[in-house]
Parts: structure tokens; C-alpha cells; sequence
């Protein structure tokens, strides 16, 4: 079998915190964010962009998310907002796809938002194709406009979801998938 339609037919998500190891090094980044960015992207308006965490990084924007969580549930105690603080902490690198999409007067703004999706699913089959495990997340998070703005946000922006890449410590396991006879009908 092809060696690409193995992959696609295989490719598993991994829990961040099933994640260790080393991520992507620079080379490898760069490789895998040009990849991410070869999309269908009707007009080339690149309606996207990356922010990327690693290192002391991931912390920092970890200390914004338990902030925000904090604020907004009081009665939080501190182990949970420890979990909070640690979401981006567990994946070696993490890749934030944002959405730019805006209003044009030819590319409907469903299909920049789509657009957007389709980066971060080449930047999840490209991480794997590597060897990395991937787990494409957003999280509430992803949605405070308190966070996005910390994070760098315009107020436009949203976030199409957060790529989690590193190495797995285990080896995932499937899980059910769609029969296709549910899902599929033939146009006549």
C-alpha cells in the first residue's frame, strides 16, 4: 500500500499528556509550517497565521490561560488551576493556526475559515509523517477573547486550534469511526 494512504488511514491523535521527548527542531518546523501552509486558499489570501510555543513560552502563555480560568471561576482551587496553567506545557511544541479570515468582496469568509482548517490538518499529517504524534486541540481557551487578545490576537482573529507535536510515550489506540453507510448518500 501507498505509503501516504497508510498514513492517512492510521494517523491517530495523541493526549498531550501522553506526549514527551523532543519536538521538531528548526529545520523540521520550518518543513512542517510550509507544508501546513499549502492549502486550497481561494484569492491567496493566506487567511492564517501561526504563533508557535515551545520552551518557557508555553509557560508563560500557561500563566495567561490559569489567569483568565482563575478570574472567571473563583472557587477554582489551586490543583485545578495548576491544570489550567500546565495546557501547554505537555507537548514539546505547540503551534497555535489562527484564523484571519475577514470579509472580501469574491472569497466567502466560510471558505477562509475552512481554508484555516486544512492548515491545521496538513500541519497534523505532516507532524506524523515525520514521526511526531499530534493532537489537534482547542480547549475553551481557544475561545476567550481575554486569552486570544493576551495571546496576540487581533480582535478578528479566532483560533482554528492549538497542534500539540512531540513524541508519544504509548502507543494510541483506535477508536470507533463512522460507518460509512451512515454517512454517505449517492446524488441520483
Amino acid at each position: 500500500m501507498n505509503e501516504t494512504i497508510n498514513l492517512l488511514k492510521t494517523r491517530r491523535s495523541v493526549a498531550p499528556l501522553a506526549m514527551a521527548g523532543e519536538g521538531p527542531n528548526r529545520d523540521e518546523l520550518t518543513t512542517l509550517l510550509t507544508i501546513a501552509a499549502r492549502v486550497p486558499d481561494h484569492g491567496k489570501l493566506a487567511p492564517w497565521r501561526f504563533i508557535v510555543f515551545e520552551g518557557a513560552a508555553r509557560e508563560k502563555a500557561g500563566d495567561i490561560i490559569a489567569q483568565s480560568f482563575a478570574t472567571a471561576n473563583p472557587e477554582a482551587n489551586e490543583a485545578r488551576i495548576k491544570i489550567e496553567r500546565q495546557r501547554l506545557t505537555h507537548a514539546p511544541t505547540v503551534v497555535a493556526v489562527v484564523s484571519c479570515a475577514a470579509p472580501h468582496v469574491k472569497i466567502p469568509l466560510w471558505e477562509q475559515e475552512l481554508s484555516a482548517g486544512a492548515v491545521c490538518m496538513n500541519l497534523t499529517v505532516a507532524a506524523n509523517a515525520m514521526g511526531f504524534a499530534t493532537a489537534w486541540l482547542t480547549e475553551w481557551f481557544g475561545y476567550d477573547r481575554g486569552v486570544l487578545t493576551a495571546l496576540g490576537l487581533a480582535e478578528h482573529e479566532r483560533m482554528a486550534g492549538f497542534i500539540h507535536i512531540g513524541r508519544s510515550t504509548t502507543r494510541p489506540e483506535d477508536r470507533v469511526r463512522p460507518e460509512l453507510a451512515d454517512i454517505v448518500t449517492h446524488f441520483a
